[in-house]
């Protein structure tokens, strides 16, 4: 049973522990309105430009409204794939970096990306010509399997969750995974090399709505349980044997935390492919901005982070414009120096 890290009304300093919370929803709120606009905007920008009007001209067929078919079959797509991918990220980069006790945790410390990448790969190279949906199963397939990997780990010499052994064997798991990848590279041919290389580095093209609806599911199941992390985290945060003596089941917390960030990772990667940055860079800056309350920063993140990835996806499908370049090439050339930068600014 988890515990309420707010005290009571009637005890003394209670406005001071909810001030900081009510200063903060605005940010929220506006994090919100920056990634409803970034993905009702971001399909009107491109090299082909739309007409607002006749995209949603009710009066013209769609069969001839080519501007309607690049709007809802081509770009809007995109966009809230991006916003889906950027929202997730970032949410489980802030929760796992609070489960670890690490601020340099990622969504893909513990080896999720690996195994999801491992999966898209042998789609690509073994399966011919299969459909974008079933890379992206065979993504989620190999996520999963990662994820029951580490935690078997973890759990292999004590009740509840070592969060040493959990970041070592997701280390481990991460290379392992890592080297069969390369392996799988070596035995497939020069397209299949192509277009896996692609995928590794985090492509957003996606043809349609189908691998969004695959994991549609495991996206609701994992944010509905950072919902519902959100105040045990803050009590987490302060070490397992405090938040034990403050009433909180940190055994159960640990695991929710663990497979709901790892499934949120999974159904990220089978979306975008392993897109690095957003994970620990969205985070560390929500918490500049709003500070280390998870009632806010979870939220915050999610909505700053779906926001960033969709920007940075349009500035990738535009800036060499007719090519297009992959959306994790523009995360890691922007996350890089911004995170030097967060690090010397902090110092």
């Amino acid at each position: 049973m988890s515990a309420d890290p707010r005290p009571p009304a009637h005890v003394p300093g209670a406005k001071l522990q909810t001030a900081p919370v009510k200063r903060g929803v605005p940010i929220v709120f506006l994090s919100f309105v920056a990634l409803i606009a970034s993905v009702g905007l971001a399909p009107f920008v491109g090299s082909t430009s739309l007409s607002f009007t006749r995209v949603f001209a009710g009066h013209v067929p769609f069969a001839d409204n080519v501007d309607a078919q690049i709007f809802l079959l081509a770009r809007l797509p995109r966009a809230v794939a991006a916003a889906i991918v950027g929202a997730s990220l970032a949410a489980a980069g802030v929760v796992f970096q609070s489960l670890l006790q690490n601020p340099l945790a990622t969504p893909y410390t513990l080896g999720i990306s690996a195994g999801a990448s491992l999966g898209a790969m042998l789609a690509i190279t073994f399966g011919a010509a299969f459909p974008l949906a079933g890379v992206a199963a065979a993504s989620l397939v190999g996520a999963l399997l990662a994820v029951l990997v580490v935690y078997a780990l973890a759990r292999a010499r004590q009740h509840g969750l070592s969060t040493t052994v959990l970041l070592l064997s997701g280390v481990t798991l991460n290379a392992f995974f890592s080297a069969l990848i390369l392996f799988v590279q070596y035995l497939s041919d020069f397209a299949s090399t192509y277009r896996a290389l692609r995928w590794l580095m985090g492509d957003l093209d996606i043809a349609g709505y189908a691998p969004i609806l695959a994991a549609l599911p495991f996206l609701v199941f994992a944010f509905g349980a950072f919902i519902w992390l959100a105040r045990p985290l803050n009590l987490l945060s302060l070490g397992a044997d405090a938040a034990s003596t403050r009433g909180l089941d940190v055994h159960r917390t640990q695991r929710i935390a663990f497979f709901s960030a790892s499934i949120a990772t999974g159904a990220a990667v089978s979306i975008g492919g392993p897109i690095g940055f957003i994970g620990i860079i969205v985070p560390h800056l929500v918490r500049l901005i709003v500070g280390a309350d998870h009632r806010l920063v979870l939220p915050a993140s999610a909505f700053f982070g779906g926001a960033f990835l969709v920007a940075c996806d349009t500035v990738g499908r535009t800036v060499l414009a007719p090519l297009e370049m992959p959306v994790g090439i523009i995360t890691a050339l922007v996350g890089g120096p911004f995170f030097l930068w967060m690090l010397l600014k902090r110092r």
